[in-house]
């Protein structure tokens, strides 16, 4: 594995060095967020070790700056913040994982070992497709710049939509995803909840984003 470590305390970093070069790991440090970023982009890392409380840019804002320039090896972000709020904010702003300082050193290689089976695949904190832009953290959808208000179901489905573009999704799935086992009223509610969301993020716009595929479903066009 070759990992990259961020991280500004200087005694921290040479333990962490050391000890994954003991296992066996390549490893770069970098002493900021602003190192870190052409780093990573440059490199094809297994994973990345982030400090969340950096000088400058903290781990927060480069993890995010990673993910929206492309960098998807996995990360996992160390703190000696363990409110929930902190753990939230960094996994929704991109991470992979969390881990609480002070911690175990064979508990870090086994999360590290679990991230790189995982490999550099895309997980953006944000879904975009068919022109439109959506933030699950915040609940936010944007086509353009013009923000859409969505209630809280023509959201959860357009989600599933966003997260399978180009992909036809027959009704049955629409409902498996967006509404649980407990919703009687499952005739055509799909139908109901797709016209509504039409009408907000299509219809303003002049678009199609969502399409009828006859005898089959809908499928939400990925440009």
């Amino acid at each position: 594995m070759r990992v990259l470590v961020v991280e500004d305390e200087v005694k921290m970093a040479a333990l962490l060095r050391r000890g994954l070069e003991e296992e066996g790991m390549a490893v770069d440090v970098a002493v900021s967020g602003e190192d870190a970023m052409p780093r990573a982009g440059a490199t094809d890392y297994d994973a990345i070790v982030l400090d969340v409380m950096l000088s400058g840019t903290d781990g927060f804002e480069t993890c995010r700056r990673m993910r929206e320039s492309g960098v998807w090896a996995p990360v996992l972000m160390l703190t000696a913040r363990d409110a929930v709020e902190d753990r939230v904010a960094g996994l929704d702003g991109g991470a992979d994982d969390y881990l609480t300082k002070p911690f175990s050193f064979s508990e870090l290689l086994a999360r590290l070992r679990a991230l790189a089976r995982r490999g550099p695949v895309e997980r953006p904190a944000e879904l975009a497709a068919g022109g439109l832009r959506m933030d699950p953290a915040t609940r936010q959808v944007w086509r353009g710049e013009a923000e859409i208000a969505l209630s809280a179901k023509e959201f959860s489905l357009l989600e599933v939509f966003m997260r399978r573009p180009g992909e036809v999704l027959s009704r049955f799935q629409l409902l498996e995803h967006a509404w649980d086992y407990d919703y009687e009223n499952r005739s055509n509610v799909v139908d109901v909840y797709v016209r509504y969301l039409r009408r907000k993020i299509d219809e303003p716009f002049g678009t199609d984003t969502i399409e009828t595929i006859r005898g089959a479903g809908y499928r939400l066009k990925k440009d």
